[in-house]
């Protein structure tokens, strides 16, 4: 089964790229997609120079992926443990839509 993209379908793609054309002309577009590009690239490498510098603060602090994922796991098992609690006090409990 295919998922529509954001729930747009074909024809308003089409629809959408056909304005497009309208209005910036055909000579225009590739220029607009390159520069979109560029932009998503710098965004990606922004990110990635975020999530390096917070992992090399946290080594510089002493952190260090074990505790890290000691943590996660612990919050994960809180929050099973919440869940099945939760599916024990609602199991009876069905939804009608």
């Amino acid at each position: 089964m295919m998922t529509p993209f954001l729930f747009i379908s074909a024809t308003e793609i089409a629809f959408i790229a056909f304005i497009l054309v309208m209005v910036f002309g055909a000579d225009k577009i590739p220029e607009i997609a390159r520069g979109l590009g560029k932009g998503m690239r710098t965004i990606k490498d922004a990110t990635n120079d975020i999530k390096s510098e917070i992992t090399r603060s946290a080594q510089d602090t002493g952190l260090n992926k074990d505790t890290t994922d000691a943590v996660t796991s612990n919050f994960k098992k809180e929050i099973d443990s919440v869940k099945k609690d939760i599916e024990e006090i609602t199991g009876p409990i069905k939804r009608k839509f």
